[in-house]
């Protein structure tokens, strides 16, 4: 049983990695967030120590291995993501592993230094990378090796379309803040950017064509895929036939014109990622690498409206 400990526990993203330390059969020991509602401990760990405070959560991290003779083994990172470096920093000054939420990083220069205080420190940092675990997903990268050592210069067509609906209050939190979040692509997008790099290869060309507070949209050429990208927090740009349903997301990929379905599969892809650190063999700071650059070059880049090759979901914006 390893001993964990958990930054950011009151977010949406929080119960899972509670649910994966349970499931893994560990123990959390401490958990930090400033909000204190955090009544979903109950159901997982109702021993464990809660701070609201920062100081207080450090020196208990601090006095838990001269007081007890063990060890905070683990922390775990689900904190606002221009937080995630502090805190993986003080994972590691802190003699522990830390397993971090996506994105990993706003930018690729915070990955670099983090590699130094690995070597200085013997600690790893660990990222979820979730979709890399997904059977489908799984399924289609084998698949597209295959072709491509058949076909070494195949490059396919590609749409990604992610729409998730938020309401007035993503504006008022930290998600509606660039600063913060790194806006939209990294947000809500950068597993996807990992999974198609994964699969198709490095970048080659990187273009944005709208740039909105709750849209962004663009193209990337990768070394095997032209790939057109849409990605919203607007319910109005969802379809009709979705609407339809009731439901406030749609998610959709397609591969020269094939429609790559895997909507069920997720449930468990956190205590998967788990069990893969716990094995010796998580994804680490340079597998993160690649979807970083990609969403930190994104924010970077000034749109050029419809021009060139956009996704066609970018003329509900221009109608909007």
């Amino acid at each position: 049983m390893k001993n964990f400990a958990l930054i950011g526990a009151a977010g949406y993203i929080a119960p899972r990695h509670m649910k994966a330390i349970k499931e893994t059969g560990n123990t959390l020991v401490a958990a930090l967030d400033k909000y204190d509602g955090i009544g979903i401990m109950d159901s997982h760990f109702p021993d464990a120590h809660f701070f609201t405070e920062f100081e207080r959560f450090d020196r208990f991290i601090d006095k838990f291995h001269r007081d007890s003779d063990q060890r905070i083994e683990y922390i775990a990172i689900a904190s606002p993501n221009y937080l995630h470096d502090s805190h993986i920093r003080f994972a590691l000054k802190s003699g522990a592993h830390a397993i971090c939420e996506k994105p990993l990083v706003l930018n690729p220069h915070n990955i670099d230094q983090l590699k130094v205080i690995e070597e200085e420190t013997g600690k790893k940092v660990y990222t979820i990378l979730q979709l890399r675990l997904h059977d489908s997903i799984i399924a289609l990268k084998e698949k597209i090796a295959k072709e491509l050592t058949e076909n070494p210069n195949k490059v396919y067509d590609i749409d990604l379309t992610y729409l998730t609906s938020r309401g007035r209050w993503y504006f008022m939190s930290w998600k509606g803040d660039v600063a913060k979040s790194g806006g939209i692509a990294s947000n809500i997008g950068v597993h996807f950017f990992d999974m198609l790099s994964w699969i198709f290869g490095p970048v080659e060309e990187n273009i944005v064509h709208i740039k909105q507070p709750d849209t962004n949209a663009g193209y990337l050429k990768l070394k095997n895929a032209r790939v057109r990208w849409f990605l919203s927090v607007n319910y109005d740009y969802i379809p009709d036939e979705i609407k339809a349903t009731g439901s406030r997301t749609y998610r959709n990929i397609t591969v020269d014109n094939d429609t790559f379905e895997f909507s069920e599969g997720f449930t468990d892809l956190h205590t998967i990622s788990y069990k893969h650190i716990l094995e010796g063999y998580g994804f680490g700071l340079d597998d993160a690498r690649h979807s970083i650059e990609i969403v930190s070059a994104i924010r970077k880049l000034e749109p050029i409206g419809l021009n060139g090759t956009y996704h066609p979901f970018c003329e509900k914006v221009g109608n909007a």
